[in-house]
């Protein structure tokens, strides 16, 4: 029996003096180029274990308002912890950087008001064409 996975997207900076005002720049830069200008973003305190402080990001929309939600988790992110950085060799005095993540079908199921994730592990060639 094979395993279903779903696939992730994951975005990484890494260099001197990397901030949290990257991240979220970033964050919400490709977010918006994904969904649309008109999306709203928010990051919401959340723990993983490979980066402090973490957050969820959440994400408004005319979208979401029809999905009858105010908000919808869409990823998550952080700034890599510094014992990370340790373990790879980079100096964490001196490195700083961070990470962000989510689900590709996720994504498709907003943009194209695909309701059910199954639909992409079930190689229905019908569904696929549409793409």
């Amino acid at each position: 029996m094979r395993t279903k996975r779903a696939r992730k997207m994951c975005i990484r900076d890494r260099d001197k003096g990397v901030t949290v005002g990257d991240l979220k720049g970033t964050v919400e830069f490709v977010f918006k180029e994904l969904l649309g200008s008109d999306v709203k973003i928010r990051f919401r305190p959340h723990y993983f274990s490979y980066t402090e402080p973490s957050f969820e990001i959440d994400f408004s929309s005319a979208l979401v308002k029809k999905m009858g939600k105010d908000w919808l988790e869409i990823a998550g992110c952080g700034m890599v912890h510094p014992q990370v950085f340790e373990n790879v060799g980079y100096d964490p005095e001196v490195w700083t950087g961070w990470a962000f993540g989510f689900g590709i079908e996720r994504i498709a199921m907003i943009r194209y008001g695909i309701n059910d994730i199954r639909l992409f592990y079930e190689n229905d060639v019908r569904f696929l064409k549409q793409f």
